[in-house]
């Protein structure tokens, strides 16, 4: 298994919008063979910072998610109400292990 964890700096006073983003982002995630595990929004302490964590069974299956961006309807759809918002400042994507009991 690999988890992807997105960090985001947001635009705090699109917030509403971000929220849309992730719901959409997590139906495409659940839908094409990961598993996602939430946004996390601002609450406490810095207002700009965001949190995605999803997994996929291997890296192979991740790898076969990513090639429908740029040409799924959807994928397109969403990245474009991204950029239409300016929810999203920038994003940092790393992939961890996990370990579980």
């Amino acid at each position: 298994m690999i988890t992807c964890v997105v960090e985001y700096v947001v635009d705090p006073a699109k917030l509403e919008a971000f929220e849309e983003f992730g719901r959409r982002w997590i139906a495409l995630v659940n839908e094409h063979g990961g598993t996602h595990h939430g946004y996390f929004l601002p609450s406490e302490g810095a207002s700009d910072k965001a949190m995605a964590l999803f997994s996929f069974p291997s890296l192979a299956a991740y790898e076969q998610y990513r090639t429908l961006f740029g040409v799924h309807p959807d994928f397109i759809a969403a990245d474009k109400f991204r950029d239409e918002t300016g929810c999203v400042i920038r994003y940092d994507r790393s992939f961890m292990r996990p370990v579980l009991g």
